[in-house]
């Protein structure tokens, strides 16, 4: 949140909404515990986002890849390997070592920060399909969160979007709009009706129509550098999602105003 002096009442100076991607992703080990904690202390930034699938044995884990060869010391995809297996490897660094999490442990780590937000991407392995949603949103039940403003959905999936706005309407959507939708989607033909639209900065960059499109709000991901940052700020992006929140609050703060 930005706050404004006395002297700047009648003009305030406002940016985008800034969004940790996979956490401080751009400092720590991306979806640990370490990344998100450090992204959630720092202020200016508006909260997290989070990428959550399913283990074989139906836990509701959080991380972006299928598999976590990339992400960990240890290799198999996570459709097809129980929690607790997932959960003896070390997504974290030899000095700090980290476990994975299951969203609900994220959301025990967001209570400490009432004034934070977390979007929550589901992602929709050919196993699980629509299982994913489902799960997220009993999830969000069982906390009391269902209707939390703080809590907003995000998706590829047009069938997730309308899942969604069926059975928790409260909650903030976004459609993610993929960078091939360029090519075979020109027309933005949209087949939900989400709180906002989440195309890639590429794709915004390339198409500023996209913004504020249909008079929806405007997430963009993943907006790293500086430059790309004052851009959405002078562009009318609402939020953004960015590897580097503690490089978006540097650049948004000037004199005169505290992020």
């Amino acid at each position: 949140m930005t706050i404004v002096t006395s002297a700047q009442i009648s003009a305030p100076s406002t940016h985008p909404l800034i969004v940790a991607h996979r956490g401080a992703s751009g400092l720590h080990p991306e979806s640990t515990l370490r990344a998100f904690e450090e992204a959630l202390k720092l202020d200016g930034v508006h909260g997290i986002e989070c990428d959550v699938r399913l283990t074989r044995d139906g836990r509701l884990v959080v991380h972006h890849d299928a598999l976590i060869n990339r992400t960990s010391n240890g290799a198999g995809r996570i459709a097809k390997m129980d929690f607790a297996d997932l959960r003896q490897f070390n997504y974290g660094t030899q000095d700090d070592p980290q476990q994975l999490l299951l969203l609900d442990e994220l959301l025990d780590l967001l209570q400490d920060y009432p004034d934070k937000h977390i979007y929550i991407e589901t992602k929709h392995p050919t196993r699980f399909g629509p299982e994913v949603d489902e799960q997220t949103v009993r999830t969000l039940w069982y906390r009391g969160m269902k209707e939390d403003p703080r809590v907003h959905l995000i998706s590829f999936s047009h069938s997730a979007m309308r899942y969604f706005t069926h059975v928790a309407p409260e909650l903030e959507t976004f459609y993610l709009f993929r960078l091939r939708e360029k090519k075979w989607n020109p027309t933005n033909t949209m087949l939900s009706r989400p709180y906002g639209v989440g195309p890639a900065l590429a794709h915004l960059r390339g198409k500023p129509k996209l913004l504020g499109y249909r008079g929806l709000k405007t997430y963009t991901w993943t907006v790293n550098e500086p430059d790309h940052m004052r851009w959405c700020r002078d562009n009318g992006v609402d939020v953004f999602a960015t590897d580097h929140p503690q490089v978006a609050v540097e650049t948004f703060r000037t004199p005169g105003t505290v992020n």
